[in-house]
């Protein structure tokens, strides 16, 4: 099976990039002294993070031995099983510089706490608590991920390289109900009914889905621990550490014991102790809108403590960062959601940005300026000072863009290239298929990294080294995905970006969809005759005369900065 699924993999990509590679021939093999002179390293902003976002279990498994736990052992529906991917996955990728050659200086990966131990059957098929959203104890990780010394270890090892770390957290629900798993206390969850998603009652005071328990998240009432997990902890001799510390929390904070208050300080204990840089919010319009300011609050106090704790360790001084999956939120609505009857500006309850389930269609819909400049002027007004995180796929949306990965070089475009953070979902950057025989649901959008067709297929690897130019042109510039946008010409297309803040000041220039051969790009009023650029694409330097440059190779492509 696994040979037949390989055979249609290249034979689908063969077919997929014939026409793109009529605009981009080849990627150039760099010689590292070739290059210019190395420049100062540019300032990371959030606003401009080239952010990388895998499934733990589906991408990379670095320590098989860890694979079946809690006797996981049921037969599975297509892709709805444990597959073995895990932290110390991740972590042997960010050592070998797979991130850092891409360009990406932040990763996400879905949550690692603690899952359901038992399997359920809800119309997509037996299956477990694989993709990290069902938890069971978020006060521990989940031994088929790893544990708390392994997360530990990729959080430093992502930092020794720049690489910031989101956490993924769910405040809103547990996991479901299974043989293994009794529900929790009905003072902690509601079990129905199931959200209409028509009001902003029937979206928050309801399960999402069926059989998902809904934490009262808008409750202030105090509520004891379920015995079921003071039976756990009490077995793995924890307990007493355990309420010590919730006991030192409560008292800080002066919080009631409500239920989303225990979860804020298990949550924020990761942020406290390991330095997590951020969340990635799970379902946020299904919980109450101020449940995720007090998340953001503390949040912020473990990070600065975390910072006191660890001077030598700091990055920066970037404040605690949190964005949000509002499903369905897209940067046209600017900086409200519209439930029906009512609108929420979640900027203003901690969130620096949302998912933005927008871009798909405008890079089905539009051409680059309409869309650069959509998003340029939207968040230089209605999103100033917040921002938006851009993908085109992802884990859950169904509907994604280029399905068949038909426009693997296009699609890099668009997402690296549009004003924004840029969330690139694990195997954009290799064409992993998103059309997997004999999946049900978003199962199909979670196959395991290629990592056999990025060493076996030579376009595989071209699509590859495609995306890491874009990626690193975009790391390096965070004008890129901060700046202004200014149209430069409209044939050949060529754009500016600027970035300023205090002293630091970032311009870029940038051609698509340019000729083949001989191009000339227009540059007059952005830099001056004389100036000596770099286009980091094909690895050229060029002096701007009579406002322009000129370059001869086969791309369509150019990316421009100043020569130091």
């Amino acid at each position: 099976m696994r040979k037949v699924l390989l055979a249609l993999a290249i034979s689908t990509l063969i077919f997929a990039c014939k026409e793109e590679k009529k605009e981009i021939l080849k990627t150039p093999i760099v010689a590292k002294d070739s290059l210019p002179p190395a420049k100062p390293q540019a300032p990371f902003i959030w606003e401009a993070a080239n952010i990388y976002f895998m499934l733990t279990d589906r991408f990379n498994n670095g320590n098989p031995d860890n694979d079946i736990n809690f006797e996981r052992t049921n037969e599975t529906a297509v892709l709805r099983g444990f597959e073995g991917g895990d932290i110390e996955g991740i972590t042997q990728k960010i050592e070998a510089g797979y991130f850092t050659d891409l360009g990406i200086n932040a990763i996400w990966f879905t949550p690692v706490v603690e899952q359901v131990h038992g399997d359920t059957n809800e119309g997509t098929g037996n299956t477990y608590g694989y993709h990290g959203y069902w938890t069971k104890d978020w006060t521990a990780i989940d031994p088929n991920y790893g544990t708390k010394k392994d997360l530990e270890k990729l959080v430093k090892a992502a930092h020794a390289r720049g690489i910031r770390v989101l956490m993924d957290v769910v405040l809103n629900h547990t996991g479901p109900i299974t043989d293994k798993d009794p529900v929790w206390p009905d003072e902690w969850v509601r079990t129905d009914p199931i959200c209409e998603f028509t009001t902003y009652e029937n979206t928050t005071s309801c399960t999402l889905v069926k059989n998902l328990p809904d934490i009262y998240t808008e409750s202030d009432a105090s509520v004891e621990l379920p015995d079921p997990l003071l039976a756990k902890w009490k077995a793995e001799g924890r307990l007493s550490q355990e309420l010590d510390e919730l006991q030192l929390f409560f008292d800080r904070t002066g919080y009631p014991r409500a239920p989303r208050f225990y979860i804020i300080k298990w949550l924020t204990d990761y942020v406290n102790d390991l330095g997590i840089d951020g969340y990635r919010v799970d379902t946020v319009k299904h919980a109450d809108e101020n449940a995720w300011a007090e998340l953001y609050k503390e949040a912020s106090y473990s990070f600065e403590t975390w910072k006191k704790k660890h001077p030598n360790e700091v990055l920066d001084d970037n404040s605690f960062y949190m964005v949000g999956e509002v499903y369905n939120y897209g940067i046209s609505g600017g900086r409200e959601f519209d439930f029906g009857d009512k609108k929420v500006d979640f900027f203003n309850y901690g969130f620096k940005g949302l998912i933005n389930f927008e871009l798909k269609y405008d890079a089905a819909d539009k051409d680059y300026e309409s869309i650069f400049t959509k998003y340029n002027d939207l968040l230089q007004t209605k999103l100033k000072g917040k921002s938006v995180l851009n993908y085109l796929s992802s884990h859950d949306d169904g509907a994604p863009y280029d399905t068949e990965r038909k426009k693997p070089y296009y699609a890099a475009n668009v997402l690296l290239l549009t004003p924004g953070a840029s969330q690139v979902y694990y195997g954009d950057e290799t064409a992993r298929s998103l059309v997997i025989e004999g999946t049900e649901g978003d199962a199909t959008l979670r196959s395991f990294m290629n990592w056999e067709e990025l060493d076996s297929i030579p376009e595989t690897k071209k699509i590859l080294e495609h995306w890491q130019k874009l990626g690193n042109f975009r790391k390096n510039h965070p004008s890129v995905g901060a700046g202004k946008h200014k149209r430069l010409s409209k044939k050949p297309y060529v754009f500016s970006r600027t970035y300023t803040k205090d002293d630091y000041r970032d311009k870029v220039v940038v051609g698509l969809d340019l000729p083949i051969g001989k191009k000339s790009l227009w540059v007059k009023g952005f830099f001056g005759d004389g100036t000596k650029l770099y286009d980091s694409y094909s690895d050229t330097m060029v002096e701007v005369k009579n406002g322009k440059v000129i370059l001869e190779n086969d791309y369509s492509i150019a990316l421009l900065e100043l020569a130091q």
